[in-house]
């Protein structure tokens, strides 16, 4: 049986932001080694993907599931979902590190929260795994059985994405369509695989690239695309780039090389600090606040999770995704702020808001 327990060292990391709650699990017999943050439950019980990477360190599992994790309140409380802020980490390769024990396990895990965690389907973890999970505990969402079952949320991520481009690329260069514009797209995988279909049929020029070269060659054949080096594609000679891996990829050393006028992608935490969203609005770069961009994943499992799936439902909330980000591109502008600190900040007063009115029910009414 898992079990979970505190480490000492969380409260002092430098990406702890007063989470409610950081759980260790760990398993012997599987081999699971697992942390789940739940950062902030005031809109509603935390939700948020599962992911399983091989993590150098213990301190960088850390780093990534607190990042995720208050992204994920962010990004729930921009969508307008009654859902907070979590996310969950297994350190393994999930090639080669994956088991039905292991997953079994991470499912206990999740059950012992007894509701507070919601987990579902990320980077090394797919709708089948979450199903694994789900025999241990009802508190998983994505999946592709059931009455309400929804499936893999990815597509949904990509549409979202795929329409923030479109709004990102109407608000700096003029255009209606992505007919002849540049997409370089970093990641080839759930999201990303989904969104270079959409941008292809659409008539952008594509650059790729992926850690896997089997993934490479399908999207060149069927997309047209030219290959890059995994490590280059940030340089690329593009319109927009789209990061849709792991995060932190606009950081100091890759901000140099940058050429796209215009960042927005669907991986998490694609900024490395807080200061590089300055540093992309003084070199005149438009950046697509990650957690408002891909949240149409979350929007579809939110339809699993708080009420009788509705497809059509999870589609009108997900075409409402260009609308928000144009409403923080036009304030940026005339605040003369990063677009980063105008989403943070707008998130962090509806995440007060919530919290004020849990203490206080008469001002939810009143807000009615």
């Amino acid at each position: 049986m898992a079990d979970g327990a505190v480490t000492g060292n969380v409260f002092g990391a430098t990406d702890f932001d007063d989470h409610e709650l950081v759980v260790f699990g760990r398993d012997k017999d599987s081999g699971l080694k697992a942390i789940v943050a739940v950062h902030d439950t005031a809109l509603g019980p935390a939700c948020g993907g599962c992911r399983m990477w091989p993590y150098a360190t213990e301190a960088e599992a850390v780093r990534d599931v607190l990042r995720l994790s208050r992204g994920m309140s962010y990004k729930n409380a921009m969508a307008g979902l009654p859902l907070g802020g979590g996310k969950s980490v297994i350190i393994g390769d999930s090639r080669t590190g994956k088991s039905e024990a292991l997953l079994r396990a991470f499912g206990r895990v999740v059950d012992s929260l007894g509701g507070r965690y919601i987990a579902a389907e990320d980077v090394g973890i797919t709708v089948a795994d979450v199903h694994v999970m789900g025999q241990e505990t009802r508190h998983v969402a994505g999946l592709n059985k059931g009455h309400d079952a929804s499936g893999d949320p990815s597509p949904f991520t990509a549409y979202g994405v795929y329409l923030g481009i479109k709004a990102a690329v109407r608000h700096k260069l003029g255009a209606e369509s992505l007919k002849g514009v540049r997409v370089a797209v970093q990641g080839l995988g759930n999201v990303g695989g989904h969104l270079v279909r959409r941008l292809a049929d659409e008539g952008a020029v594509l650059t790729v690239s992926d850690i896997h070269a089997e993934t490479v060659a399908r999207v060149v054949d069927a997309c047209g695309a030219t290959a890059v080096d995994p490590a280059r594609i940030h340089a690329a000679d593009v319109d927009v780039f789209a990061p849709c891996a792991l995060g932190a990829v606009i950081n100091p050393e890759s901000l140099d090389a940058l050429k796209a006028g215009i960042v927005a992608g669907g991986a998490n935490n694609q900024l490395s600090t807080d200061a590089m969203g300055a540093a992309l609005r003084q070199r005149g770069v438009l950046y697509a606040p990650d957690y408002v961009i891909n949240a149409g994943g979350i929007i579809n499992v939110a339809g699993e999770v708080l009420h009788g799936y509705d497809r059509a439902e999870v589609l009108r909330q997900v075409e409402r995704i260009p609308a928000t980000l144009t409403d923080i591109f036009r304030r940026a502008e005339r605040e003369d702020r990063p677009t980063s600190a105008i989403a943070d900040e707008m998130a962090r007063e509806r995440l007060a808001a919530a919290r004020a009115a849990k203490r206080n029910p008469a001002l939810a009414r009143v807000a009615e």
